[in-house]
């Protein structure tokens, strides 16, 4: 009967620490694309009442163009209870809130708010000038990230300061959000004059 050779155990040691540092080694990577990826999971809820005219449907379209992170739905009807805006953005993961109400018609009423606590805040549109009514519009890149501009009066009064906090949760695109750009070709101003509030899109 032949002996069997023994297996030495220093060559199996040396085996299970190179398959150690071959684990770890292959770890490595994932740690690295774990701390470069995508962790500000905002998102904003964009949708309308029925019976909004052209030119609303039209700015709501170009806010959608803006904004990469937001999250359309179908329209409500008008003597739809309110609470159920609430409920579309937890089905769809958002926490801010876009709603834009139109009433006889003629008047524009955009309502801003966080999901689903509050605070919200509500505008009546004025002085509307869509993108294709524009002449001489600049060519930004779809999705790309915007630079956010305030005038000195947010930092002034106390709901100016609210204002300026849910402005910017809304419309500041997510740093490497999957459908934006790593670009900053335009600027969105926020100025405050006569009690009203100016928003304008600046592009490159």
């Amino acid at each position: 009967m032949g002996k069997r050779k023994a297996t030495p155990v220093a060559n199996e040691a040396e085996l299970q620490q190179s398959n150690a540092g071959e684990r770890k080694a292959a770890k490595q990577p994932k740690l690295a694309t774990e701390a470069s990826g995508f962790k500000n999971k905002e998102k904003v809820l964009l949708l309308s009442s029925r019976g909004i005219t052209h030119r609303s449907r039209h700015l709501m379209l170009d806010l959608a163009q803006l904004l990469p992170h937001c999250k359309r739905d179908s329209k409500l009807d008008t003597k739809t209870d309110r609470g159920i805006i609430n409920e579309v953005a937890d089905m769809k993961g958002c926490s801010s809130v876009l709603f834009f109400e139109s009433r006889k018609r003629k008047d524009l009423y955009i309502w801003l708010a966080r999901a689903p606590d509050g605070p919200s805040i509500k505008f009546h549109c004025a002085n509307v000038h869509t993108m294709a009514e524009l002449k001489l519009s600049g060519n930004h890149l779809k999705g790309s990230r915007p630079v956010l501009s305030f005038d000195a009066s947010f930092d002034q009064q106390p709901h100016l300061q609210l204002m300026k906090e849910m402005f910017t949760q809304s419309f500041a695109t997510p740093r490497r959000h999957p459908k934006s750009k790593p670009f900053h070709d335009h600027v969105i101003s926020f100025h405050f004059l006569d009690n009203r509030i100016w928003l304008r899109n600046y592009q490159a």
